[in-house]
C-alpha cells in the first residue's frame, strides 16, 4: 500500500471510530481476507472491513469514503457468483440489526430490510398464502439487499415476478449521503432540490434514448429476456418519472449507484397446491420444442437438463434407476404446476402431461404431490452445481455462468455450447436451467494457477460471448448480474451507444466512481482474467468447499468470530503460505485462526446440512484439536479409565456450589469465581446463577404391577450430565431428568431396563469433540456393549434422554439397535398410552442442533404443539452454541448464538423446553426464563 493510501485509510479508521465501535471495525489481515470472500471466483482483499448497524453508519461511512476518495463495496450475504461482493478497498457488511419487516395490505406488501433472508420473508408471508416474487436458488442463505441488487429471479420468476417488476418502493442513500424514500412524498421534493443534477440528467437520458428509436427497440427488444447484463436501461423506456427510473435503475446495479437501505415488494400469490414431474426426451430438440408448447399449459416452472447433467447424479443416493441407463443425447424436463385447489392441479397437470405426450417421451415419472417423490425430484436439479463440485480437481474452482437465448434458439444454443465444451476440453461440464425464459446454467471447473489455463478460460469465455450476445442476440447475464465476469463484454451485448448509456448513468450517480468500482463498468478488457482466487490444497475433508456461504446462517460463531466458509478460507491460505514457505506474520495468522477458527466453533455439523457438498467443518475443527489438546490425553484417560468417579466428582461441585450459593449469596459467589477466571485469563470456567444443583436421583430398574404394562419394556440410559445435574434452583419443578423420565415412563406402562455399571458408561462425545477419538471410540465401544446386553440384542428400543448422546452413539455404534432421543421415543412410544391435556400457556421451544441433524425439527414442534397452547421457536437460532463445555470455557459463544433469545421471549411466557441438559444451562441463562427437557412438559400434560 503506498503511504498516501495509508494515510488516507488510517484517516478513514479514525473517522470511522468517533460514531462507530471499533470492534466493527477490522484491519488485520486474516480477518480482512476471511470477511472479504465471497462465493465468486475472484480474490480481492479489502483494507478494511466495517460491519454497521444502522442507517445513520451506513450514510456516516458513504460520506467518510466520498471525503477521502476510497472506494467502497456493499455486501449482504455475500452468494454472489460474478465477483461484486469483493472489494480491494473499503468493504461494508451489515450486522444482524438490519433484520426488520413490516406486512401491509393483509400481505400484499412487504417491507424489508436488505439483512433479511430471502426465505425468511417468504415465512412472513406464508400465513397471507403470498412470497415475494424472486426465488433464486440461494434464497435459504441470501439476503435482500443482495436480491434487489443483483435483481435476481430462479426457478419460477421469470421476468414477471422479479424485483424490477415487483417493487413498489425503496430507500436509498447516494454517494453524498443524501437519503431518498421512493413512498413519501416530502422526502421526493427535498431529493429534487438537492439533487437536481441527477434528477434532470435523468430526464435528460430518458429524453436521449426515446429519440434513439433504434436503441430504444433493441432494450425492449433484450428485455424480453431475463438480462441482468449491465444496468436496467429499460428503466428509461419503461417510466418517465425520474423518481421511478432511479428506483428502478437501482434495481440490478450491484451497489454501484447507491446503497439499498430498504426494499417494499408487492407480493405474488403462492398456491397451496403443487405437483412436480420429471420426463425425459428423445434428445434436446425434442425438449426444446416440448418447453415452446408447454409455456403456453399451465407450469409454474420447467427445468432443462442435458445429457451430462443428468449423469453426473445418477449415482447419488435415491436417484431414479433410469437415470443411469440414459445415453448423453437425452433432454430432460423437471415440471411443476401450481393451483389454489386440489381438484384445478389435477386438471392442470392431466392438460401438462397431454401437451409433452406429443413428443418423443423416453421414459417419465408421472405428476406427483407426494413430499418424499417431490424432494427426490427436485433434488435431481438442485444436486447438480454440487455434484461437478464434488468430483472437480484439488485446486480448480467451480464455475456456474448464466446465459438466455430466445427460446426459440434454445436447442440450437445447447447444442453450440456442447461443441465449445468439447472445444475447449471442458469435459465435465453441464447444462440445466429454467427454460422457459430460454435461461441456461452451466458449471464446469477452472484451474487458475498456470497461465495457458487461464488463457484457455479467456478464450472459452470469448467464445460464449460471441455466441450468445452476437450469434443469437441473447444475455451474457440472465440473473446472476454482471459482477466481474462479464463486465468486459457489457458493450459486445449492447454496442456502443448501450454501453456509453450505462457509462453516463454511472457517473450521474457516482461522480466520484467510489462505488463498487470495476463492476459492471470496466474499461479493461481482461479484467475478468486478474484476481482469480486460489484454492490450494488444504485437508481432504474440506477440499470440495466452493465457498458459497450456504452454511453462514446457521453457524452460532458467525457473529463472534468466522463462519464455516471463513475458516475454511482461513486454513487453506494457512496451509498454503506453509506449503510454500511464506513466513511473514505466519505466526501471528495462526494465533487468529487459534482462536477464530478453532477455540469459537462449536463443531455442531449443523454447516453440512446446509453445504452443497456435505461438508462438516467441524470435522476438520475436531481433527484440528487433537494437537491443541494432545497434552491433556493422560487427564482424559484417566477420566475416562474411571469415569464414575469422575461423575462423582463433579455433582460434589455441583453441592459445593449449591452450598456456596446459599450461604455467601449468587453475588458473592460470582465475583469470586469469576474474578478467578479473570485472573487465569480465561483458564477456569465461568460461573452463572443457572448451573444446575446436583442430581441425587439414581435411576433403577423397575417392573410394572398393573395391567397396562403389557410386556411393554425399555433401555433407558440417563446421559452422563442427566445424571450428574439437576435443575436450576428455584425451577418450580425442582425433579432431576431422571427421575422425571422415570415417572414418565411408568405412566406410560413401560418396565425399565437400567444398563450394568450405569455409572461408568458415557458416549464418547465429549472426547470426540476435542479430538481425542481414540477415548471416544473406547467409551463409545464400551456403551454400545453394555446396551446391546440390555436390550437383549437389540430387543428392546433404547432411549437416551439427551439428544446430542443419541445422535453421536447411532453415528458410532455397529450393532442394530433402535437408539432414540426423548421427542422420537414419545412420539413413537408413548403417545398410545397416554391422554395429553395441553398447557394453556405459551412456551419457548429450542430444537438443539443434534435433533435437526437427525431431521427431528418438524417431530419436536408437534410434540410441543400438542403439550401447550401456544409454542415459541426463536427465529435464527439454529445452534445455542454451549458445544458441550463451551459454555463455561468459551462463554462467549454461548452468548453470541443467543444474543436474540430474550428479546423474543414474550411477557407471558415463563419457561422453555429442549432435549438437551447442557443446552439448557445456556438457553436459561441467556433468556430469563427456565429451561427444562421436554420431558417434564409431557410428565405435566399426561396422564
Amino acid at each position: 500500500m503506498e503511504n498516501n493510501d495509508q494515510h488516507n485509510y488510517q484517516q478513514l479508521q479514525d473517522l470511522l471510530t468517533t460514531k462507530i465501535n471499533h470492534e466493527r471495525i477490522f484491519t488485520e489481515e486474516a480477518l480482512l481476507l476471511a470477511y472479504g470472500t465471497d462465493a465468486s471466483f475472484y480474490r480481492l482483499i479489502p483494507k478494511m472491513v466495517v460491519r454497521l448497524k444502522n442507517l445513520d453508519e451506513v450514510i456516516f461511512t458513504i460520506q467518510a469514503c466520498a471525503k477521502l476518495n476510497l472506494p467502497c463495496t456493499f455486501r449482504a450475504a455475500g452468494t454472489s457468483l460474478s465477483g461484486q461482493a469483493v472489494s480491494d478497498s473499503v468493504l461494508i457488511m451489515l450486522t444482524d440489526d438490519w433484520r426488520g419487516h413490516s406486512i401491509h395490505n393483509d400481505g400484499h406488501k412487504i417491507t424489508l430490510q436488505p439483512g433479511v433472508i430471502g426465505a425468511d420473508a417468504n415465512k412472513y408471508l406464508a400465513s397471507f398464502g403470498r412470497k415475494i416474487g424472486p426465488d433464486p436458488a440461494s434464497i435459504n442463505t441470501c439476503k435482500i439487499g443482495g436480491i434487489a441488487a443483483n435483481n435476481a429471479s430462479g426457478m419460477c420468476c421469470g421476468t414477471a415476478q422479479n424485483t424490477y417488476r415487483t417493487v413498489d418502493s425503496m430507500k436509498l442513500v447516494f454517494t453524498d449521503g443524501t437519503l431518498l424514500d421512493t413512498s413519501d412524498k416530502a422526502s421526493i421534493e427535498a431529493f429534487e432540490i438537492k439533487q437536481s443534477a441527477l434528477v434532470s440528467g435523468i430526464k435528460k437520458l430518458c429524453a436521449d434514448v426515446k429519440n434513439n428509436d433504434e436503441l430504444a427497440q433493441r432494450i425492449r427488444h433484450k428485455y424480453r429476456l431475463k438480462n441482468t447484463t449491465g444496468y436496467s436501461i429499460n428503466a428509461l423506456v419503461d417510466y418517465s418519472d425520474p423518481i421511478d427510473v432511479i428506483k428502478h435503475l437501482m434495481i440490478g446495479s450491484e451497489g454501484t449507484l447507491g446503497f439499498i437501505a430498504e426494499i417494499t415488494y408487492n407480493t405474488v400469490i403462492d398456491h397451496p397446491h403443487k405437483a412436480s414431474a420429471l420426463i425425459v426426451f428423445k434428445d434436446i430438440e425434442e425438449a426444446s420444442q416440448a418447453v415452446t408448447a408447454l409455456a403456453k399449459s399451465p407450469v409454474s416452472a420447467v427445468e432443462m437438463m442435458d445429457g451430462r447433467a443428468m449423469r453426473s447424479v445418477a449415482d447419488a443416493a435415491g436417484m431414479p434407476d433410469f437415470i443411469k441407463d440414459l445415453d448423453l443425447e437425452a433432454g430432460t424436463l423437471l415440471i411443476e404446476s401450481r393451483a389454489g385447489d386440489k381438484a384445478s392441479l389435477e386438471q392442470q397437470c392431466a392438460a401438462i402431461m397431454q401437451t409433452a405426450s406429443q413428443f418423443k417421451v423416453i421414459e417419465s415419472i408421472a405428476f406427483t404431490s407426494d413430499a418424499e417423490t417431490v424432494a427426490t425430484l427436485w433434488g435431481i436439479r438442485k444436486g447438480m452445481f454440487p455434484a461437478v463440485g464434488a468430483v472437480r480437481e484439488v485446486g480448480t474452482s467451480v464455475i456456474i455462468e448464466d446465459v438466455a437465448f430466445p427460446v426459440e434458439y434454445l436447442a440450437a444454443g445447447v447444442r453450440d455450447l456442447q461443441q465449445l465444451f468439447d472445444k475447449f476440453h471442458y469435459d465435465e461440464a453441464i447444462i440445466f436451467g429454467h427454460a422457459l425464459e430460454g435461461n441456461l446454467h452451466f458449471v464446469f471447473t477452472q484451474g487458475f494457477d498456470l497461465p495457458a489455463e487461464i488463457k484457455r478460460y479467456g478464450d472459452f469465455m470469448d467464445a460464449v460471448a460471441e455466441l450468445v450476445a452476437v450469434k443469437y442476440q441473447g444475455s451474457l447475464k440472465a440473473e446472476h448480474g454482471t459482477g466481474r465476469n462479464m463486465a468486459p463484454y457489457v458493450e459486445l451485448e449492447w454496442g456502443k451507444d448501450g454501453h456509453a448509456l450505462m457509462q453516463q448513468i454511472k457517473a450521474l450517480f457516482d461522480p466520484l466512481g467510489i462505488l463498487n468500482p470495476g463492476v459492471i463498468i470496466n474499461d479493461d478488457p481482461h479484467s475478468h482474467l486478474k484476481n482469480l482466487k486460489p484454492m490450494p490444497k488444504a485437508d481432504d475433508l474440506i477440499d470440495r468447499c466452493i465457498e458459497c456461504g450456504f452454511c453462514e446462517p446457521v453457524c452460532p460463531s458467525r457473529t463472534l468470530s468466522l463462519s464455516p466458509r471463513q475458516r475454511i478460507v482461513l486454513y487453506r491460505e494457512l496451509q498454503r503460505r506453509e506449503a510454500a514457505g511464506e513466513t511473514d506474520n505466519l505466526e501471528e495468522f495462526r494465533k487468529v485462526f487459534e482462536y477464530q477458527g478453532v477455540d469459537t466453533c462449536a463443531a455442531t455439523g449443523l454447516c453440512a446440512e446446509r453445504c452443497p457438498v456435505g461438508i462438516n467443518t467441524g470435522d476438520l475443527v475436531k481433527k484440528l484439536r487433537t494437537t491443541k489438546y494432545q497434552k491433556y490425553n493422560t487427564i482424559a484417560r484417566w477420566t475416562a479409565n474411571h469415569f464414575s468417579a469422575t461423575t462423582k466428582m463433579v455433582n460434589v461441585g455441583f453441592k459445593v456450589n449449591t452450598l456456596a450459593q446459599k450461604t455467601l449469596g449468587e453475588e458473592v459467589v460470582g465475583k469470586v469465581t469469576n474474578g478467578l477466571r479473570k485472573l487465569s485469563a480465561g483458564k477456569t470456567p465461568m460461573w452463572i446463577p443457572e448451573l444446575p444443583t446436583s442430581n441425587p436421583h439414581q435411576p433403577k430398574n423397575t417392573k410394572v404391577t398393573n395391567k397396562t404394562g403389557n410386556g411393554k419394556k425399555v433401555v433407558y440410559l440417563p446421559s452422563c450430565a442427566s445424571r450428574t445435574m439437576g435443575q436450576q434452583a428455584g425451577n418450580s419443578d425442582a425433579r432431576p431428568l431422571t427421575e422425571v423420565t422415570t415417572s414418565l415412563l411408568i405412566k406410560a406402562g413401560f418396565e425399565i431396563i437400567i444398563p450394568d455399571a450405569l455409572s461408568d458408561q458415557c458416549c464418547g462425545m465429549p472426547y470426540d469433540s476435542k479430538g481425542m477419538t481414540v477415548i471416544a471410540k473406547q467409551k463409545s465401544q464400551q456403551l454400545e456393549d453394555a446396551l446391546w446386553q440390555a436390550s437383549e440384542q437389540g430387543k428392546w428400543p433404547i432411549l437416551m434422554d439427551t439428544s446430542p448422546c443419541a445422535k453421536y452413539s447411532l453415528e458410532q455404534f455397529t450393532q442394530p439397535m433402535e437408539i432414540l432421543e426423548p421427542t422420537a421415543f414419545v412420539l413413537n412410544y408413548l403417545l398410545e398410552y397416554l391422554t395429553l391435556s395441553p398447557v394453556k400457556e405459551a412456551v419457548m421451544l429450542h430444537i438443539t442442533c443434534s435433533a435437526r441433524r437427525m431431521g427431528l425439527a418438524d417431530s419436536m414442534l408437534t410434540l410441543a404443539n400438542a403439550c401447550a397452547s401456544k409454542v415459541i421457536v426463536p427465529e435464527h437460532i439454529e445452534c445455542c452454541g454451549w458445544a458441550g463445555d463451551k459454555g463455561f470455557t468459551t462463554p462467549e459463544l454461548n452468548a453470541a448464538a443467543l444474543q436474540t433469545l430474550k428479546e423474543q421471549v414474550p411477557d407471558n411466557c415463563s419457561r422453555g423446553f429442549s432435549n438437551s441438559r447442557t443446552c439448557e444451562i445456556g438457553l436459561s441463562h441467556h433468556s430469563g426464563i427456565p429451561y427444562q427437557s421436554i420431558l417434564y412438559l409431557v410428565d405435566e400434560v399426561s396422564a
